[in-house]
């Protein structure tokens, strides 16, 4: 891991300020569609390959697709996953797409890191960088954080 993804994902694992990160993006999304495809059910965990679409309102405009990875304990709890999510539309303004890395290593009280792929910004977003957070109140609404910077 690079010195600058790892200082990265510290301050998103601990709630601090971005070092380097001069833009932020907030708003909502809607999930439009889930489809789930279960690979392997074994004892002790379910294995599943998870497609889903996203519509991004606020600071992003646009949509997304996500590949996921996500395993369940044996009591059929969500325990972990692994996604990447590829963003087509605006950030503030900013027409392009990027691809961002989720990685939730357990839903026992560790944190979801969800971060930029480098080098997959294009057109006005070439060069970005950034953490995301995701963020679901009581009713299940979503919204996100974005702190973000452009090369």
């Amino acid at each position: 891991m690079s010195a600058a993804r790892a200082r990265l994902a510290a301050a998103i694992r601990s709630d601090e300020g971005t070092d380097g990160m001069d833009g932020l993006a907030e708003g909502g999304f809607t999930v439009d569609s889930w489809e789930p495809e279960v690979l392997d059910e074994l004892p002790g965990a379910t294995l599943a390959r998870v497609k889903l679409t996203k519509t991004f309102r606020g600071g992003l405009t646009g949509t997304s697709t996500v590949h996921m990875i996500s395993a369940a304990d044996g009591e059929g709890q969500p325990a972990a996953y692994t996604a990447f999510e590829r963003y087509v539309g605006e950030l503030d303004g900013r027409k392009g797409s990027f691809v961002l890395q989720h990685c939730a290593p357990g839903s026992r009280g560790e944190r979801l890191v969800i971060a930029v792929v480098p080098g997959t910004g294009t057109e006005e977003l070439a060069g970005i960088t950034g953490g995301f957070e995701i963020r679901i109140d009581d009713a299940g609404v979503h919204s996100y954080v974005f702190r973000y910077a452009l090369a």
